[in-house]
């Protein structure tokens, strides 16, 4: 079984040093209950979000409602403090860094300590937590 490797859980602290959503191009998927969640974080009418803070993208042929990057590649809310928005952020910068890609392979998950100071420290995520967080992924309804 692919998953075999984290049955026993498997350490991550988030530690907000920001390397997820900083300089590097990339996409922030967002769903109807992300888009209700910006709404409440921010003050901001869902129209202001979707003309300021996100933009429709083509991703292999799929339309979908990502946030917008800064110039730098850096995530339209990450502010010199870090995350603007990090109590009310997406679920797919929550669910970070239990993504299948991550979890798809004991290297896979070894290379990511690379890059996230977070991974192998702090406390342990059952491998039940782990499995709800992928689950809630593969539900997800992204906008277009």
């Amino acid at each position: 079984m692919a998953d075999d490797f984290y049955m026993s859980g498997l350490r991550f602290s988030c530690t907000r040093c920001s390397r997820c959503c900083r300089f590097a191009p990339g996409y922030v998927f967002l769903t109807e209950a992300d888009l209700k969640r910006l709404e409440r974080g921010t003050g901001m009418s869902r129209s202001e979000l979707l003309k300021n803070y996100c933009r429709r993208v083509n991703v292999n042929g799929i339309m979908r409602l990502s946030l917008k990057e800064k110039a730098n590649f850096d995530c339209i809310f990450w502010e010199a403090d870090g995350c603007s928005i990090y109590r009310h952020r997406p679920l797919q910068c929550r669910s970070f860094p239990f993504w299948a890609s991550h979890l798809s392979s004991p290297a896979a998950w070894e290379a990511l300590k690379k890059t996230c100071p977070g991974v192998g420290r702090g406390r342990i995520h059952s491998r039940r937590e782990i499995v709800r967080w992928l689950s809630k992924q593969e539900r997800a309804r992204y906008l277009e």
